[in-house]
């Protein structure tokens, strides 16, 4: 069977970082430091993903500058080829490492934000400073001419703030910023009642980002993920299981989507054990839930299969404790009333933090 070619890699090089966010979004277990995968096989991987048709690689973690080879992998996939972006939270990252990343040929920088308001940025961050730092590592990435897109994860705490948090984008030089909404699966899940928004938080980010569209684009370019909580139809998950990307884990598993890892029972091949074209042609975790085949009723029927591929196998995963359900998140689902009575659930002001895994009380909006 014939396969699209993937156009994206995302390479998690590491899964330490900095940061302690609730709603992270690598597995519940890390891959300890011991078990990343060395240079040369990572700088064979790109290579590899090269040949096999992968345009873009995102060079991400954890926080992937806290690898000391960063800058080799960086330059050895641009010769490869590859359209290098860095997915960093800015935080430890010296000027003097981000001009040595552009000199070796990195093409483009993303960079998280947790919020405009310093105190709750950190507060959401885990870490004391983090915002300021943000803050210098965006003037650096501007100062050196690399294009950079601001990232928000949108969540009870931060929502009020997003027209806020759009238009520093725009002021600070951002050519791009991704609002998305948390998605409840692996970490976040744990936090859902302290990061899941009202509806009417919801509807008034909705308003905000269509008023600043119209007022800011094309000056920066505004990509919106809504919440699937408050959605009639799901989102085109990767759009499509293993259709166009493909995720390299730091000890070297490849996945279809970020969060495969938390689907129980999929067969997850190795770049140490076999190439990326093979992986991508045959792995088990790949073929699970590609094409159609696989769909149960509603989907298997359904006219928008082709358009949403059935929604996000993770969540379906993690309300059903079968991947293969139709999404919660689409109105079709036996399951979506389950997901929609999350929203009426009672909220908590209390995260429980990735790295400390202890709660704290969070601040009153």
């Amino acid at each position: 069977m014939t396969h699209p070619l993937p156009l994206g890699l995302l390479a998690e090089l590491t899964h330490r970082c900095p940061l302690a966010c609730p709603y992270c979004s690598n597995p519940v277990e890390l891959d300890r430091r011991s078990d990343e995968l060395d240079t040369a096989t990572w700088l064979r991987v790109f290579e590899e993903a090269a040949a096999l048709g992968v345009l873009q690689l995102h060079l991400s973690g954890g926080e992937p500058t806290a690898r000391a080879d960063i800058v080799a992998l960086t330059r050895g996939a641009s010769r490869a080829g590859l359209y290098t972006n860095l997915i960093t939270s800015g935080v430890g990252l010296s000027e003097a490492r981000l001009e040595e990343l552009a000199a070796a040929g990195l093409d483009h920088v993303q960079l998280s934000w947790q919020d405009t308001d310093p105190a709750n940025a950190d507060d959401i961050a885990g870490l004391a400073g983090a915002h300021a730092w943000k803050q210098r590592t965006v003037r650096a990435v501007i100062a050196l001419g690399l294009p950079l897109t601001i990232n928000v994860v949108v969540h009870r705490r931060n929502i009020a703030r997003v027209g806020d948090m759009i238009v520093a984008a725009h002021r600070a030089g951002a050519r791009r910023i991704e609002v998305a909404h948390a998605q409840y699966y692996g970490w976040a899940l744990t936090n859902r009642a302290a990061l899941l928004p009202s509806i009417e938080q919801v509807e008034t980010a909705h308003t905000t980002v269509a008023r600043l569209r119209q007022e800011l684009e094309p000056g920066i370019l505004i990509d919106y993920v809504a919440p699937d909580h408050f959605s009639r139809w799901p989102k085109p998950c990767m759009n499509g299981w293993g259709r166009q990307s493909l995720n390299v884990t730091p000890r070297g598993k490849v996945l279809p989507c970020h969060a495969a890892e938390s689907i129980r029972g999929l067969e997850f091949w190795n770049v140490k054990d076999r190439s990326l074209r093979e992986i991508w042609d045959a792995s088990p975790a790949f073929n699970a839930y590609r094409g159609t085949d696989w769909m149960k009723e509603p989907c298997r029927s359904c006219p928008r299969k082709h358009v949403d591929f059935g929604g996000c196998r993770c969540q379906a995963f993690a309300w059903t404790g079968d991947a293969g359900e139709a999404d919660p998140a689409c109105a079709l689902s036996p399951h979506h009333a389950a997901l929609q009575a999350a929203v009426e659930a009672p909220r908590t002001d209390l995260f429980t933090y990735r790295r400390f895994g202890a709660a704290r009380a969070d601040h009153q909006e």
